[in-house]
């Protein structure tokens, strides 16, 4: 009966260390974004991202009313490569992190600084996918705003 214990205990605690792999490997890519953003490395964004990846971007139009762009990873790979290494620094929080097999979703609320000063705040909300092994950003979308930052 003893020995039936300590396996469960083993069992538990097995899962556990696997369910904190898992969720510092997702962790992990998230962070592997902004590294490359302030690195300034276009192939360390790129590789942060599946090949058919979705950005977008929430904002308001000069009316006030609410709208989506959308842009390519190539597209933002190459306008942070423009960017002096250090300039980009978009400092994140893990709010809350859900997976489910080879699926995650990271919410990661955000404060932006170029050159050292503020520019903008927000959310991002990430759905990563694991393949062949590695999670890989299928698609993000953020907000932007000036404040409340809290």
């Amino acid at each position: 009966m003893k020995q039936i214990s300590i396996l469960a205990a083993i069992c538990l605690i097995s899962l556990s260390l696997f369910s904190q792999t898992t969720e510092d490997s997702v962790k992990a890519a998230v962070n592997k974004l902004f590294e490359g953003m302030k690195n300034s490395d276009p192939s360390l964004i790129t590789a942060s991202f599946s090949d058919s990846a979705v950005l977008q971007t929430i904002g308001a139009n000069r009316e006030g009313k609410t709208i989506i762009r959308n842009e390519k990873v190539s597209g933002f790979a190459e306008s942070v490569s423009k960017s002096v290494k250090g300039d980009l620094d978009e400092r994140i929080d893990f709010g809350s992190i859900k997976i489910d097999g080879a699926l995650a979703s990271v919410w990661t609320p955000y404060k932006f600084y170029y050159k050292g000063q503020f520019s903008h705040c927000g959310v991002n909300s990430f759905q990563l996918v694991r393949i062949n092994g590695a999670w890989k950003i299928q698609y993000l979308i953020d907000t932007r705003r000036k404040q409340p930052c809290e």
